[in-house]
């Protein structure tokens, strides 16, 4: 944590200490703010507490005293309705922030650099993959935001620093001076419309990334119609696609990263050789990578270097060994069918783990993709009812838990094919969460004999 000093001899109200709130409050009171912090949640008041955070309940304060309200991003702002906080804020006349906003005051003007990720999907692995691009690349980089650590636990701000930041919908709706030296927006599919009203609200909100963006650089991508329309109107903006060729941005339509200006391709790279980055989805994350590490003087070459010895965010499609030839895919955050598609049709010759408590619909979304499937090993609740789906189309093993599939498809995958666990289910049945299960399936594949585990497969 370091002191926020932007806000020296300054009233600021904080609401809400999770994680984030309780670091934000502490950097402010050691910045020299006034600071009064509170939650509705008694357990938060005290774990703030016994951290030195300064706590009044804010419903004796008057809010005209105060300078500013940092406001937790996970508070409603303004749907379904303003949060009481909000209400007095805007009656005294003061303004409403995050974290971010702190933060993003602290680093204007140290000569730090701030490149900010977001979207409805991909922001994560968009997020990590720039970030380690970044680190390969030897450059002073720190990652946090939405993912990992939260802003104000970073390092403090230093000539050429950059942060990598992955920002909520609900986080840049609290950050009014968001002004981004690199400014990447993934996609938009309807999302968190409880919070916004409207799509239209929704994709407004998304589109405050690039309205102060200056001299920095726009990474939008066109495959869907919400960001296309933020690109028409956006300066001076890269436009992204991996279904289409575009004429000045940057594409991989069919899985070759290509670098265009004004028609001509100018740089490309071979995505489908790139161990961790199978799959559309993950090629529209290394675009934007790439269109941020060359918006920082990163080479082709060395971008080119990092995105193969990338080693995939943990969970997530994230290949986590080879045994005797074969990869095996650690993809448990795939906990829905929808989820689950992404890893099935990035692959061919599949041993398919899945299991656990199944959502509506089961697998039967899948069914186009049986035919990838060699074998399927069925573990937990959902078992039952997967092997009925699959009967008569793929092969399956009744396996109960993950350390029999695993066991039996490392007896059976054959060179040229993968060991995939996408459960398509979440984990409770057998496990805490995703995480817990997907940690499980590493340290099983780590005991196999001749396993050549991943650069960070232990996530």
């Amino acid at each position: 944590m370091f002191a926020a000093t932007s806000f020296k001899n300054k009233s600021v109200a904080v609401f809400g200490l999770a994680r984030s709130g309780i670091s934000c409050a502490l950097a402010l009171a050691a910045g020299g703010a006034k600071v009064f912090a509170w939650d509705d949640s008694e357990p938060s008041v005290e774990k703030a507490k016994s951290e030195g955070v300064p706590i009044i309940n804010l419903h004796t304060i008057d809010f005209k005293t105060l300078d500013s309200l940092v406001l937790s991003p996970g508070v409603p702002l303004t749907h379904p309705e303003p949060h009481w906080t909000v209400v007095k804020a805007k009656q005294a006349g003061i303004e409403i922030i995050g974290d971010t906003e702190a933060f993003a005051r602290e680093v204007s003007g140290s000569g730090a650099k701030i490149v900010a990720i977001t979207g409805t999907n991909g922001k994560s692995t968009t997020t990590a993959l720039i970030g380690h691009v970044l680190k390969f690349a030897g450059l002073d980089v720190d990652v946090g935001g939405n993912i990992g650590l939260a802003v104000f636990n970073l390092r403090p701000p230093t000539q050429d620093r950059i942060y990598v930041l992955e920002l909520s919908s609900f986080q840049i709706d609290l950050m009014p001076g968001l002004k981004p030296d690199v400014g990447i927006l993934t996609n938009l599919t309807p999302d968190h419309l409880d919070r916004h009203g409207t799509m239209e609200n929704y994709a407004a909100v998304k589109a405050r990334m690039f309205s102060y963006a200056g001299d920095g650089t726009a990474l939008v991508s066109v495959d869907d119609e919400w960001c296309a329309a933020i690109a028409d109107v956006t300066p001076q903006v890269s436009r992204v696609s991996v279904v289409k060729e575009v004429l000045h941005g940057i594409c991989a339509p069919e899985g070759i990263l290509k670098d265009k200006h004004h028609g001509q391709c100018v740089a490309e790279i071979d995505l489908r050789q790139m161990p961790s980055l199978k799959g559309r989805h993950n090629w529209q994350n290394a675009c934007m990578a790439y269109g941020a590490a060359r918006a920082l003087g990163v080479s082709v070459d060395v971008i080119a270097a990092a995105m193969h010895s990338f080693p995939g965010l943990a969970h997530r499609m994230q290949q986590v060994a080879v045994v005797n030839g074969v990869p095996f895919v650690n993809d448990s955050k795939a906990t829905n069918a929808d989820a689950a598609e992404k890893a099935l049709v990035s692959f061919d010759h599949i041993y398919w783990i899945a299991g656990g408590i199944s959502k509506s619909g089961g697998i039967e979304p899948l069914a186009a993709y049986f035919p990838k499937i060699k074998r399927a090993y069925l573990i937990g609740a959902a078992a039952e009812n997967f092997a009925q789906t699959l009967q008569g189309k793929v092969d399956y093993v009744m396996c109960e838990t993950l350390e029999r599939a695993v066991k039996a498809a490392a007896q059976d995958a054959q060179a040229g094919s993968v060991v995939l666990l996408s459960p398509a289910c979440a984990s409770f049945d057998q496990y805490k969460n995703f995480e817990v299960r997907g940690d499980a399936f590493v340290e099983l594949v780590s005991h196999l004999p001749h396993a050549q585990m991943s650069q960070g497969g232990n996530g």
